[in-house]
């Protein structure tokens, strides 16, 4: 009797584990893998979508989905504007060290419930996380000025939060929209994408968006970059010439 009670126990012990082992991966694609910058750029869709990927049925409980499509990093000094004599000047400033060009975050749920504060903190998944101040003595808050920025990309369109954006089918498909502003930074774009069960992510992929200025928009880029004396003097010759045509086309109806 006590060797089947144990043979028992060791048969249910071993379809516990094997269902607490599955495991689940990612098969995901972009719809495109880059966007061209040029004079008729209005902004752009990059559409996410895949499917979760397992060796065993799926276990029990929701699917989260968690998307962030991220631009290249970049130092930003922050600066506080006071009031001074009946006019605002500059006052502190603090220098962002770690502040992304571009940030959207979309989830299958709302976020607190698709991810846990550790693995967000750990993975630096929401926005503020992203953001990066180092700790100095020149203020007391660092942290309102990474706010402010936060607050005023937000309003420029670069950074989003998107909570229960992204649709998830049959516990396995799932695709969300993401939307590029015109005035998006180019450079090489990361999307990621992660899987959470309870709100720990237990699996993830990185696939890349490169964002370049095409055509003339190329042209004058590298022109201002790598001869800015030559951009300097062709940018001068064409105001001078586009006064002359305005002064003789004005001399010529005037005399009309």
């Amino acid at each position: 009797m006590m060797r089947v009670l144990a043979f028992l126990f060791l048969l249910l012990a071993g379809t516990s584990t094997a269902t607490a082992q599955v495991e689940e991966g990612i098969v995901a694609g972009l719809s495109q893998n880059r966007v061209s910058i040029d004079a008729r750029f209005v902004g752009s869709e990059i559409l996410v979508f895949g499917a979760v990927k397992r060796d065993a049925p799926a276990p029990e409980g929701p699917l989260g989905v968690v998307i962030v499509v991220q631009g290249p990093n970049e130092p930003v000094i922050v600066r506080r504007k006071e009031r001074r004599f009946g006019i605002f000047v500059n006052a502190e400033n603090v220098t962002v060290q770690e502040a992304p060009t571009f940030y959207a975050v979309a989830t299958s749920g709302p976020f607190d419930e698709v991810l846990t504060v550790e693995d967000n903190a750990a993975r630096l998944v929401s926005i503020d996380e992203s953001v990066w101040v180092m700790d100095t003595d020149a203020t007391d808050n660092e942290q309102a000025f990474a706010d402010a920025l936060i607050r005023i990309r937000e309003n420029d369109g670069l950074y989003s939060r998107q909570e229960s954006s992204v649709r998830v089918s049959q516990n396995t498909l799932f695709d969300a929209a993401i939307q590029l502003p015109a005035n998006v930074t180019e450079g090489l774009y990361q999307a990621r994408i992660f899987l959470t069960r309870e709100g720990r992510i237990i699996a993830d992929q990185v696939s890349y968006v490169s964002v370049q200025k095409v055509g003339l928009e190329r042209w004058i880029y590298n022109l201002a970059h790598d001869l800015p004396l030559v951009y300097g003097l062709l940018s001068l010759a064409i105001a001078i010439a586009a006064g002359w045509i305005a002064s003789a086309a004005f001399r010529m109806f005037s005399r009309t």
